[in-house]
């Protein structure tokens, strides 16, 4: 069983930048493709981007190619988001999730922490 804690959520100004960090604790991250979501109030969860165990590839969702970066370190059994160019529309809850193959839909994904708030004024 693994347990995923994500923070570095906050409050940022249109065009901030922020980084979520999503730790692994119980076993190493290290085989598993992880996958950020998020979840605005009244919408349904949302893939943004995923990794896969090695680190060689990444996915990204539309709305945030380009501005977002998904990382990990395996040494750290952590994985990163860095946001860049924050709009008002990334405004939700981000959760990290690790799974066993390489998805997009929160369905394939068996571990997931609890979620940090991301608010981003305008």
């Amino acid at each position: 069983q693994v347990q995923l804690v994500e923070s570095g959520g906050g409050l940022v100004q249109a065009g901030g930048s922020l980084k979520l960090s999503c730790a692994a604790s119980g076993r190493t991250l290290s085989s598993n493709p992880v996958g950020w979501f998020r979840q605005a109030p009244g919408k349904d969860r949302e893939f943004v981007a995923a990794i896969s165990w090695s680190g060689s590839s990444t996915y990204y969702a539309g709305s945030v190619k380009g501005r977002f970066t998904i990382s990990r370190d395996n040494a750290k059994n952590t994985v990163y988001l860095q946001m860049n160019s924050l709009k008002p529309e990334d405004t939700a809850v981000y959760y990290c999730a690790a799974s066993y193959e390489f998805g997009v839909l929160p369905f394939e994904y068996d571990y997931w922490g609890q979620g940090t708030q991301v608010t981003v004024s305008s």
